[in-house]
């Protein structure tokens, strides 16, 4: 079977495209730490409040412009409440959730997670400018949700 020049050429390029493709994601999934939660650190909803680190959530400095928020989502609130970081910080949050599932999206920022009851979601996010960054629950999580709000001061 004879294939003609101007097949070959679109298969050679459909080809290539899927190897690309599959390359350019494993480099981000693996070189820069862009893979989905693996699903592997597990915590009983139940005893949140009891659980290291989560039984003292708040905002702690790891080290030079480095912070880490450790974070519980509850129905309708977030804990802590309000954080507070000076900019140029990269800030690393740890959360789960003690009732069902909560959204954590930070407008202005490619932030975006869901937090699931019993699992732990940790995100890095660097932030520059100065403002305030509003921090919304964007799964619905019952009759409460449009109040389930808080924000991060970057000063």
């Amino acid at each position: 079977m004879k294939i003609h020049r101007a097949e070959e050429i679109w298969l050679i390029i459909g080809i290539a495209i899927i190897v690309i493709s599959m390359a350019i994601t494993g480099y981000q999934a693996f070189a820069l730490g862009m893979a989905p939660p693996s699903g592997m650190e597990h915590i009983d909803p139940q005893k949140v409040d009891d659980t290291a680190p989560f039984n003292n959530p708040g905002v702690f400095q790891t080290g030079e412009n480095e912070y880490e928020v450790v974070m519980t989502l509850q129905i309708f609130s977030f804990t802590p409440n309000k954080i507070e970081i000076p900019a140029g910080s990269e800030v690393t949050f740890t959360m789960t959730s003690k009732d069902v599932v909560h959204g954590f999206q930070v407008a202005g920022t490619n932030i975006n997670a869901m937090v699931v009851p019993g699992y732990v979601q940790t995100i890095t996010q660097k932030f520059d400018e100065l403002g305030e960054y509003l921090v919304l629950c964007n799964e619905y999580c019952g009759a409460g949700h449009q109040l389930m709000a808080t924000t991060i001061i970057v000063k």
